[in-house]
């Protein structure tokens, strides 16, 4: 797995590349199953993943188990693209996210020499309020950092 760091110029888009030695069609199951999702992610899905949907789901991961996220499936374009709108670093369940904008998390598959290029995408940071916005940044940053290992391990 390879996986390119983030300009820390950029305030709104968090962007990770990596390269894992799987399929296409492996990796896309792990992306688009929420069984599977959830498994690597570390959350309880409540449903499917189908465009159109809202998708609730509660945190595996040691210390966020009283977390509980709402994921809107926006695109699903088997075995190239996937995408869903969700509230960044929503962890605090005595607040209510539900009025601030979301942030678009986007999975984009490529095929390459060997396996599948993954690009993980969010976008939206400038958008959330300003007393929140740099802790979510920072938040989902590490995050994504943790989770690409974490998908790169469970689909190779």
């Amino acid at each position: 797995m390879t996986a390119t760091a983030n300009d820390p110029q950029v305030t709104d888009r968090i962007e990770k590349r990596l390269e894992v030695r799987a399929p296409r069609a492996r990796v896309w199951r792990a992306l688009a199953d929420a069984k599977e999702f959830g498994a690597w992610f570390g959350i309880e899905l409540d449903r499917a993943f189908e465009a159109g949907a809202t998708v609730h789901g509660r945190l595996t991961m040691r210390g966020y188990e009283h977390v509980t996220l709402e994921m809107l499936i926006e695109t699903i374009e088997p075995e190239h693209y996937f995408s869903y709108r969700w509230h960044p670093g929503a962890v605090d369940p005595a607040l209510d996210y539900s009025a601030e904008p979301t942030t678009l998390v986007e999975f984009r598959l490529k095929d390459i020499a060997g396996g599948t290029e993954i690009t993980i995408v969010e976008s939206g940071f400038d958008r959330l309020p300003a007393s929140r916005r740099a802790e979510a940044f920072r938040m989902n940053e590490g995050g994504w950092n943790g989770q690409s290992k974490k998908l790169a391990a469970y689909v190779e």
